[in-house]
């Protein structure tokens, strides 16, 4: 079995107590799906009740480390050399319709560079964690990205396109001249999670927040893949777009979306 460290069990720990009032929550959403309201007041109290959980856990464990998270932004002292990223529940639109795909988030970063992450997806119990210089893990599975090199035989996860639908269109189109199958499955986390794993081999974004994709980042990393922004930055986690791919493909597909 791989040995995690101590930040790595706090992170934990923390990611499944909320994740216990998440599951439980999301098997109410169901129920509200027939009221003319509709679920999403109820879901964004899930969501900040999930964040509260893993702050206040994280704090009692590490009191002198520093907190950015989706809900409540930045919190505890500015000059800490630790801080917390935190997504309480990445994929909040499939939550909020009861689909099964979503994930808690949470990455530590140590002057700028992260070097701790997991993505727990309660629904399915898959725990996806590494360390910088450690591996990833599913569990205690040791992850790899996917050896396919045939472009025939690839499958692509991109994401949300809301904001700039001629830009998304464009590229998909450029991109499945060369790369036939993709999926748009609503959780950059698990996204980038997945590509660590070996069951995508490659992911692009735009338009995301580091809570997003900090802790899948160093997944995919960790796996040996490659993460990037859509630009070719090799520190992505900041740069509001990403690339992630098995490595195979990474220079290809910058350059198509480019």
């Amino acid at each position: 079995m791989p040995a995690f460290s101590a930040n790595m069990t706090v992170m934990t720990r923390a990611a499944e107590k909320a994740a216990r009032g998440l599951v439980r929550d999301f098997g109410e959403v169901e129920q509200l799906q027939v009221s003319r309201k509709g679920p999403g007041d109820f879901v964004s109290a899930a969501d900040r009740r999930a964040e509260e959980v893993i702050f206040e856990e994280l704090s009692r464990a590490r009191p002198d480390f520093a907190f950015l998270m989706e809900e409540s932004g930045s919190r505890g002292p500015e000059d800490a050399e630790f801080r917390w990223i935190i997504d309480p529940l990445d994929g909040t639109t499939n939550f909020l319709h009861g689909i099964p795909h979503w994930a808690i988030s949470i990455a530590l970063e140590q002057k700028g560079e992260i070097i701790a992450g997991i993505v727990l997806d309660p629904v399915k119990d898959e725990l996806f964690r590494a360390e910088k210089g450690g591996g990833a893990f599913m569990r205690n599975r040791r992850l790899r990205v996917s050896g396919r090199s045939d472009p025939t035989q690839t499958l692509f996860a991109n994401g949300d396109a809301r904001k700039d639908r001629g830009k998304f269109f464009k590229r998909l189109d450029a991109v499945s001249t060369h790369y036939p199958f993709f999926r748009r499955m609503g959780s950059a986390a698990l996204d980038l999670a997945y590509v660590a794993a070996g069951r995508y081999d490659g992911f692009w974004e735009d338009n995301l927040q580091p809570w997003d994709i900090a802790a899948g980042v160093l997944l995919v990393k960790e796996a040996g893949g490659f993460a990037t922004d859509i630009g070719g930055n090799s520190n992505p986690v900041f740069s509001k777009s990403i690339l992630a791919t098995n490595g195979a493909f990474h220079d290809s597909l910058k350059t198509l979306l480019s």
